[in-house]
């Protein structure tokens, strides 16, 4: 089906907007803090003029409308991340004497929102936080801004300063244990802690960089004059421009990867399946290449690239190892310092638990990664300083929630990419560091819009193609039986919104048509049919003649007749072969099997766990509905793949994990329907155990026959059957899994409701920006009482400072790249550094 005008034309201004060539930094957000810092080196050749000058303007030019610098949440609400940047920014305007009016508003920001944005962290203060907030407010008094703040607020500014006291009594200036290290922070570390100048240019990286920080080797430069470091900062702006990021250089492979997940969430795929080939195929190559990861000083960043790279590879088909990710298992200092710091690392460990979805037999690595990482979020959960820590992120707990409650397999595509449209959030890596790593696309309102364009077009495609079906079920009588489950909404629903890839809508109807003939055909001969119609039925079945048919057989077989009719018709006008025995001897299969199952059931007759496999694998009807839809796919099935006997095993995997799936749900019902069932026959064969041991065994059985399944789909190298066609199956698996996840919720007459209206009836509901006042405070009031100088000189006497720090690094005799004038500096910057 060609797509609208509007989607093609959203897609080629991507393509060409973001692909060629891809920029990574056009995708990493700005660090106001970091980029306030660079405005504050002045020109070592003219001292009364900044040197990064372009960094001064981006401070002028880009105060948010409420008044403060930094990261905000969708809405535009503003972050603790807005309160360290919000003063840095300031401080450097005060630097140079300009933007006057722009220091007054962050002033009235700071002094109407410091007490809701701090009480909010008050029992969970970040790391990052606890050093970075205390020393830009030193920072801005020493700069003559007049910073208040609320009596009430004086015990939570205590408070944050007794963390940083103890967080610089207790870390080494360079350890193991944390990441990023405290010199990192240089920038915010207080005169106090006594660095020296060998200190600074012991741990300068080859780049000249300070841990990569900007802002961090900012302060090195100034303090130092080292001419490393001065390349690397303008090395930084040439390559991003003014906009300064967190970190620098920035990872160009994380940027893609991030990207094409991205596209993969917003249910884009599709319409850049080379260029996400592309991507994937260079990562690939630089994965093989590396016997052993480089972690690096940010152990978050490397596990959440590595576990994202190994989810995104092996979904496309590549052998990786999952040792790729799972490196950190093998380190225990990490572990420890993960489970100490959970907080830090939600957005790797997230990672890592999605990367364990992709589980095969016999990788315990992975079970071990899915454990350890489970056990992280679910303490994330729970815990309220994890919430509060997260406000820069809200909805990133409730998908962390959505995560661990519902299984990958059991999540339809479809609504997944609602999800995501709706949430509307940028790829956020939160770490430690002042501001959060944010992959954030320039161009994402041009993905979010694509991705609603994309998704209104589906749902105008479900919504028609549905009413198509119900007519014909109408039409040839199967909505009017009397009897049994009317499923047609219920099984268009799960063939339409299990897969984003591009099945044109032959291949939905006739596999929909299939699912409804098996609900239909399956209740008469559970609770309809005699024997004497079921034999006949199966009989006319076997001949493919239905002349002597009458009532509800006669329905059914010519119902039947009409879609293998269908489906033999389209595929020789494109492949030139019939198949139409191969398609009646699948069906005849399935009858006879359904004909076998209500003799036992009429008879008492309890089969062994094997007798009742064989058959049940076939009378779950899952390859009597997705093989027929195969022929019209391309590429499209091979005619031999549909005999009886000659299915491939991603064929009879998914048979047998489907009646298992079935089997767990539905032992209830069935026993009260004196029906066969798996659970119930083992409980025959094993008096001495109990329903839930049962249970327990067959999960188990299932369980190894999902990851062989999923190996089979997943890896090209197993199988000859196409790609799509595999695909297909995954599809078909999700859909089982769905609809018998933890209930029976097939059976149910409201439990899809709610997801049936949001896949193809409900619109979107997408979140859009809008300017919000400034936050009141936390009893309600617009404005609190400021705290006064000297209650605020008090509380820095609390830590054995003055109130006014003078941020002087000792200094040794030698001297940086750019000589001693450098440090000639107008008096207030001297008096800042």
């Amino acid at each position: 089906m060609e797509l609208p005008h509007t989607v093609q034309a959203h897609v080629q201004k991507i393509k060409e907007e973001i692909f060629s060539p891809l920029d990574p930094c056009n995708f990493v957000s700005p660090s106001a803090y970091d980029t306030a810092w660079l405005a504050m080196i002045p020109d070592p050749r003219r001292l009364e003029r900044p040197f990064f000058e372009g960094c001064l303007d981006w401070v002028l030019n880009n105060q948010n409308e409420l008044g403060f610098w930094g990261e905000s949440h969708v809405r535009e609400v503003p972050t603790i991340d807005s309160l360290p940047a919000t003063l840095a920014c300031m401080v450097a305007l005060k630097v140079w004497n300009v933007g006057t009016k722009n220091i007054e508003k962050g002033l009235e920001f700071i002094h109407a929102n410091a007490e809701k944005l701090l009480t909010e962290q008050c029992d969970g203060c970040p790391r990052w936080f606890a050093i970075a907030f205390p020393a830009m407010v030193e920072l801005a008094l020493a700069a003559g801004l007049q910073i208040a703040f609320p009596d009430s607020l004086k015990g939570v500014v205590e408070d944050i300063f007794i963390k940083r006291k103890r967080i610089l009594e207790m870390e080494e200036l360079v350890d193991h244990y944390h990441y990023p290290p405290l010199i990192s922070y240089l920038e915010a570390l207080p005169p106090s802690y006594n660095i020296h100048e060998e200190d600074i240019l012991q741990h300068l990286s080859e780049d000249g960089s300070l841990f990569q920080s900007p802002s961090a080797t900012a302060r090195a430069f100034m303090a130092t004059g080292n001419k490393g470091c001065m390349i690397y900062l303008e090395s930084l702006v040439q390559r991003c421009g003014s906009r300064v990021p967190s970190t620098y250089p920035v990872d160009e492979e994380l940027i893609k990867l991030c990207l094409v997940n991205q596209i993969q969430r917003l249910g884009l795929a599709e319409h850049f399946i080379e260029e996400i080939e592309d991507i994937l195929a260079h990562v690939y190559g630089n994965y093989m290449i590396q016997e052993s990861r480089a972690m690096g000083n940010i152990v978050q960043t490397q596990i959440y690239k590595d576990s994202l790279a190994f989810r995104l590879l092996r979904m496309q088909g590549y052998c990786v190892s999952p040792w790729i990710f799972c490196w950190f298992l093998r380190h225990e200092d990490i572990l420890v310092h993960i489970e100490k710091n959970h907080e830090y690392f939600l957005s790797a460990m997230f990672s890592v638990y999605r990367a364990t979805d992709l589980m095969f037999s016999e990788e315990n690595e992975l079970q071990e990664a899915r454990s350890f990482s489970r056990k992280l979020l679910e303490t994330a959960i729970s815990s309220r300083s994890t919430k509060e820590n997260l406000l820069r992120s809200p909805n990133f707990l409730r998908v962390i929630e959505h995560e661990l409650r519902l299984p990958w397999l059991a999540r339809l595509d479809h609504l997944e990419h609602r999800m995501w449209i709706e949430e509307n959030e940028t790829n956020a890596l939160l770490t430690e560091k002042v501001l959060s790593y944010r992959l954030s696309f320039l161009h994402n309102d041009a993905l979010l819009q694509l991705a609603v364009e994309s998704f209104k077009f589906r749902q105008a495609i479900y919504k028609k193609e549905l009413e198509e079906l119900k007519r014909w079920t109408k039409d040839y009588g199967l909505s009017d039986m009397g009897f049994g489950r009317e499923k047609t909404t219920y099984c268009y629903f799960a063939v339409a919104t299990s897969s984003s890839l591009p099945y044109n809508s032959e291949t939905r109807i006739i596999a929909t048509k299939s699912a409804v003939l098996v609900t239909v055909t399956d209740d008469f001969f559970d609770m309809k049919g005699s024997l004497d119609e079921l034999e006949s039925l199966t009989d006319a079945i076997r001949i493919w003649e239905g002349k002597s048919l009458n009532g509800h057989s006669k329905v059914i077989f010519n119902a039947l007749d009409n879609l293998i009719s269908d489906v033999t018709r389209i595929y020789f006008v494109q492949q030139g072969h019939d198949i139409t025995k191969d398609l009646r001897d699948i069906w005849y299969e399935t009858f006879v099997s359904w004909m076998m199952e209500a003799k036992w059931s009429r008879s008492r007759y309890t089969p062994t766990i094997d007798e009742y496999l064989e058959t049940g694998m076939n009378s779950i009807s899952a390859h009597t509905i997705i093989l027929p839809a195969l022929c019209l796919m391309n590429p499209s099935l091979p005619n031999h793949m549909m005999r009886p006997g000659q299915y491939e095993t991603v064929t009879k995997l998914l048979m047998v994990s489907t009646r298992l799936l079935n089997d767990i749900q539905s032992y209830q019902k069935e026993l009260e329907d004196g029906k066969i069932n798996l659970v119930l026959i083992y409980l025959k064969e094993n008096p001495e155990a109990d329903i839930e041991e049962s249970i327990a065994f067959i999960r188990k059985i299932l369980d190894q026959k999902k990851s062989e399944l999923l190996e089979h789909i997943l890896m090209d190298d197993m199988g000859n059957m196409p790609k799509p066609c595999k695909q297909l199956h995954l599809c078909c698996l999700k859909v089982f899994q769905m609809f018998f996840n933890s209930t029976n919720g097939f059976d149910s007459e409201t439990e899809m409701l709610h997801d049936i209206n949001k896949a193809i009836y409900l619109p979107l509901e997408v979140q859009r920006s809008h300017p919000l006042k400034a936050l009141p405070s936390h009893n309600g009031s617009k404005k609190g009482r400021p705290m006064t100088t000297a209650q605020y000189n008090r509380t820095s006497k609390l830590h054995g400072r003055k109130s006014v720090a003078m941020y002087q690094i000792p200094r040794t005799s030698s001297g940086g790249g750019y000589g001693r004038r450098m440090f000639v500096l107008p008096k207030f910057v001297l008096r800042m550094i």
